[in-house]
């Protein structure tokens, strides 16, 4: 029923698109080839013969899968994104596609490797299929595996009408690696029940919470002149920003230094000269207020930074992304028990997990709309070594099949 081959395909299209989103753009979406794969799945939504398929300004897609059961059913909206993150390489997309894995280090052509040591996972995935990258930029199977996912169940649909499924909402968006995934959302147009996002790593999981996100700009301003003529004229953005940099958490609330509920303070971008250094951090905590916290860190320090600099200024602003969407799920408790069911139908014992991220299901669930994420074959994401697991994503179509099935069983 589902065609593997065909899945396959569809992937190794969409990922040699280069969908990586511009955190510097105030643009929706932040950066023109996003659009460009858009254009793609509406135009293999139109000839699959899906109802009102439509590309808004914005490039977001939307199409519906008509219900094959009658009555007044719930709608399921499935979302996946388009964007890629712009913290790898992400240009000529060279994908590997090996066949039968043999177990242990795989090599790629760039002369790196994905290793056992650094992804556990393969243990289990002798003999299985895995789209790995050459080595030197990510893959974009965070989110295109579930891009690919969702367009091979649409067809799926359409060409099996026996299988039972109430309306489905076919949902692209853009941006999501920068926090915007959802601004250009309209839940009135979409018109769901509950919704699936399906951008989560392995198989067989379901991510129930999330991290509660926030961004922070700090912009050093300094005064630049010639350094010929400088001595007592000259302030330099550069310096504060280093202190400040070095000032950070280093043993505790960062990344590299936590896990599990741990939130962090995460520097990952400064650029600038002389006269102005800006500064990117962003904030994350599975406890909202955490995050108050985190930003006065940020502030003192900064300030900080300013003070053993005359003549320095700091420009900081905090901005809002997205919350942990556990207290929401709350409210539409089948939106995870369904998810479980289907999983058992299907054979594959599942997890109810907590991600330390966040995906367009953490606003959507914020905006009123019950989003849990799925798994979607996805591993070392925003990475070079970064892959996808073909027979994970073959399970994750198969599940969502039966999952739709459940929900057909409903009425609203």
């Amino acid at each position: 029923m589902i065609q593997t081959d065909r899945l396959l395909e569809r992937f190794l299209r969409y990922v040699k698109i280069n969908t990586a989103a511009d955190p510097q753009s105030a643009a929706y979406p932040s950066s023109e080839r996003q659009r460009e794969l858009a254009s793609l799945l509406a135009e293999e939504l139109r000839a699959m013969g899906l109802d009102d398929v439509s590309m808004d300004e914005h490039a977001v897609v939307i199409a519906t899968v008509s219900a094959t059961v009658e009555g007044n059913l719930p709608t399921v909206a499935l979302v996946a994104h388009m964007d890629t993150s712009p913290e790898a390489p992400s240009e000529s997309v060279n994908p590997q596609v090996v066949q039968s894995y043999p177990g242990g280090d795989l090599p790629l052509p760039h002369g790196n490797s994905i290793t056992v040591d650094g992804c556990p996972d393969l243990k289990d995935m002798v003999g299985q299929t895995l789209v790995t990258t050459d080595g030197s930029t990510l893959l974009g199977g965070d989110d295109k595996a579930g891009v690919a996912i969702i367009m091979e169940l649409a067809q799926t649909l359409v060409e099996n009408p026996s299988l039972a499924h109430g309306p489905v909402r076919v949902v692209m968006t853009c941006d999501e690696e920068v926090g915007r995934g959802t601004e250009k959302l309209d839940l009135e147009r979409l018109d769901a029940t509950v919704a699936y996002t399906i951008d989560g790593g392995g198989h067989g999981v379901i991510d129930v919470e999330t991290f509660s996100a926030d961004a922070m700009t700090l912009i050093f301003q300094g005064h630049n002149i010639h350094p010929a003529i400088a001595k007592g004229r000259m302030v330099n953005s550069l310096r504060a920003a280093s202190d400040f940099a070095a000032s950070l958490p280093r043993d505790n609330q960062t990344p590299e230094t936590t896990d599990g509920r741990e939130g962090f303070i995460h520097l990952h971008d400064i650029v600038g000269g002389v006269g102005q250094t800006r500064v990117e951090l962003i904030l994350r905590s599975f406890d909202s207020e955490q995050l108050d916290t985190y930003s006065e860190t940020v502030t003192k320090l900064a300030h900080d930074a300013v003070a053993a600099w005359p003549g320095m200024k700091v420009d900081i602003t905090r901005r809002r992304q997205y919350r942990n969407l556990g207290d929401g799920l709350a409210k539409l408790p089948e939106s995870i028990s369904l998810a479980e069911e289907a999983f058992t139908k299907i054979g594959v014992d599942s997890k109810q997990a907590i991600i330390r991220g966040g995906t367009d299901g953490s606003q959507l669930t914020e905006m009123g709309l019950p989003t849990p994420n799925l798994s979607s074959g996805q591993h070392n994401i925003h990475s070079v070594l970064e892959f996808a697991n073909l027979d994970e994503m073959v399970l994750a179509t198969k599940h969502l099949v039966e999952l739709l099935q459940l929900w057909s069983e409903k009425r609203c």
